[in-house]
């Protein structure tokens, strides 16, 4: 049986939200952040930050969970701070190891930074067949680094 939160991220995704809303929001509110608090916060990593290729959003999703759940909250606290690095840099170890990329342009093979590029990307059919996978792999990954 999946884990509720994998069926909230892919709900959310087929409703229309990036990747990192899908993600993020779907571990919010068992962090103490509202859904529609998280919603907005995660809407301008979407399409690799802001339809820019970057960052893939699954990826900066799973980072603001990470943030929420181990973020440091005092400036002199090192210790949170090295945790929260720590765990993500093993998701993007492991989610790049999976994947061959962490960057939204190279997991697509198409460029968003132009409506062309994201019209061609739908066309193809490449945000139902990539980013499903993406967005249910990182939920997996974060519940493995953070619970496991």
């Amino acid at each position: 049986m999946s884990d509720p939160r994998t069926e909230t991220a892919r709900d959310l995704f087929r409703e229309g939200f990036s990747c990192s809303q899908a993600v993020f929001a779907a571990f919010a509110p068992g962090l103490g952040l509202e859904r529609t608090q998280a919603l907005r916060l995660a809407q301008p990593f979407g399409g690799g930050m802001a339809h820019l290729g970057l960052t893939c959003g699954a990826v900066t999703g799973a980072f603001l969970v990470i943030g929420l759940a181990h973020g440091r909250t005092r400036a002199d606290d090192d210790a949170a701070k090295a945790k929260t690095y720590q765990l993500c840099q093993a998701f993007a170890a492991r989610f790049a190891a999976e994947h061959g990329a962490l960057g939204c342009t190279e997991l697509l093979g198409h460029d968003l930074r132009t409506p062309e590029g994201v019209a061609a990307a739908k066309a193809a059919g490449a945000f139902e067949s990539r980013c499903n996978r993406y967005v249910d792999r990182a939920v997996t990954l974060l519940i493995e680094l953070l619970e496991g």
